[in-house]
């Protein structure tokens, strides 16, 4: 007799479970329980959490199984096992590579997301085509497309040059899709999307919360039990965040965003979480009929013509990794005709913008409380970090005193609350990357001019506080 399938309350943000609704979950989020059916398996091995246990009858011959990667079952010396640094697949996309640190990690589950459309399924299927390439067998499982549709898509990225290697399989249920893990053995398993994956074991519709935590815990279990690296093609919300429980991001080892603007061709590729290698590294690529093209040369392709022929405009970096990044930034100040000054920032924290307009006002007497203010990093690119407080703030200023900046001109700088200029990371590269480029003159910290080595035709000047460097530019 079977059994009577049960209720839980799950909380939306940690994965919690409670058998009665709970207002506020332990995680301190308020209303973010929601229920899920859950169906008892039948006759399923599972592990003591509740969870299915990998089917397979054991790790693939010379990849090494779980108790090899991870040490589990028993415990084991740290030093005997196997740095991931030595073991790592190269997909044949380098800027997918400099993201993951260097290639894929067996075993590693990694989670790519972005809007819909933005190039998510050409970028990995890319990947798989270079990997089997190599004779390898891959295994791309498809939930929302038809094999006719992938093969379109394939078509276009190698051009009829499919590698016989690339098994393609059209299938939501996980656990058959864990039986042709087991069976196929792949070298790389690729999964699109998570949201339509579903388990007989939990009764709620794909998509659920229940649903997508049992069907990543099985992948994982899988992925890890095998050395497989898995990679997880996942949907968004509106706000931009992974749709589905937080709990995802906590048990995948790698989570990728994948973002850019529809009227632009540039597509940027972070990862916000990587157990394996850094979180700053950034991969650029160009959506084009053909596929996505590699873009190594990423600040020539961010600053698109001359400047200082205008003002408001400057040249701007940040180091994004071992990246430096240069940028165009653009501002405009204009009088607010309704009273209520509008300030508006893209690529700019608003908040950063802000604080910049109170420093010009306070330490630059510069009055903009009747004026609207519009700061924009040209080509859709959110660069982390400060680095580019002094050219905002240089650009904000050259726009409200209509002073078109010099020609040639970097500044880079964190702009401090007394005015004072503060050191960036990276100045070294960014001088390097400048020179490069064609430019004549860096704007920099007092600090970081102090320490790095000036390249042969580029003018460092160091400036300790936002009045030094106004004063530049009014010479």
């Amino acid at each position: 007799m079977s059994k009577k399938a049960e209720s839980v309350f799950v909380c939306t943000e940690c994965g919690f479970e409670s058998p009665k609704w709970m207002g506020q979950c332990v995680c301190g989020a308020w209303n973010t329980f929601v229920e899920e059916r859950i169906k008892p398996a039948a006759g399923a091995a599972s592990s003591p959490g509740g969870r299915r246990r990998p089917t397979g009858s054991g790790p693939a011959p010379g990849r090494g199984g779980l108790d090899d990667i991870l040490g589990v079952g028993k415990p084991a010396p740290l030093g005997s096992v196997t740095s991931g640094k030595t073991n790592r697949i190269d997909t044949g996309v380098g800027e997918l590579n400099r993201v993951l640190g260097g290639g894929l990690i067996r075993g590693a589950l990694s989670l790519i997301a972005g809007e819909p459309g933005i190039g998510k399924s050409t970028l990995i299927l890319m990947a798989a085509i270079c990997v089997a390439r190599r004779g390898a067998p891959v295994l791309y499982v498809s939930g929302e497309e038809s094999p006719e549709q992938l093969r379109m898509r394939a078509d276009r990225i190698a051009g009829g040059d499919i590698p016989s290697s690339l098994l393609i399989m059209a299938e939501t249920d996980i656990d058959i899709v864990c039986e042709a893990v087991d069976e196929v053995r792949p070298v790389f398993l690729i999964i699109d999307s998570i949201q339509t994956m579903y388990t007989d074991d939990i009764s709620s519709a794909a998509g659920g919360v229940s649903q997508i935590r049992a069907c990543t815990d099985a992948l994982m279990r899988s992925g890890k039990g095998m050395g497989i690296p898995v990679f997880i093609v996942a949907h968004v919300t509106k706000t931009g965040d992974v749709a589905g429980p937080k709990l995802i991001e906590h048990l995948v080892d790698c989570v990728l965003s994948f973002s850019g603007e529809r009227s632009s061709g540039l597509r940027i590729l972070t990862a916000s979480k990587n157990r394996f290698g850094t979180t700053s590294e950034v991969g650029a690529f160009e959506m084009r009929d053909d596929g996505l093209a590699e873009i190594s040369d990423l600040s020539g392709c961010l600053l698109d013509g001359p400047l200082g022929q205008t003002e408001g405009t400057i040249a701007t970096a940040a180091c994004e990794g071992a990246r430096p990044l240069l940028m165009e930034i653009q501002a405009l100040t204009a009088g607010a005709g309704t009273g209520f000054p509008r300030r508006s920032a893209i690529g700019v924290d608003a908040a950063r913008l802000g604080m910049i307009l109170a420093v010009l006002e306070k330490k630059a007497r510069l009055d903009l409380s009747g004026s609207d203010v519009y700061l924009n990093i040209v080509g859709g690119v959110r660069p982390e970090g400060t680095s580019t407080d002094l050219a905002a703030a240089l650009a904000i200023w050259s726009s409200a005193r209509s002073v078109v900046i010099p020609a040639g001109v970097v500044a880079i700088g964190e702009v401090g609350l007394a005015g004072e200029i503060r050191s960036v990371r990276g100045a070294d590269k960014i001088a390097s990357e400048a020179k490069g480029l064609g430019f004549t003159r860096l704007i920099l910290p007092q600090k970081n001019a102090e320490k790095i080595k000036t390249p042969a035709g580029l003018r460092l000047t160091g400036v300790s506080t936002i009045q030094e460097a106004i004063a530049l530019l009014q010479v």
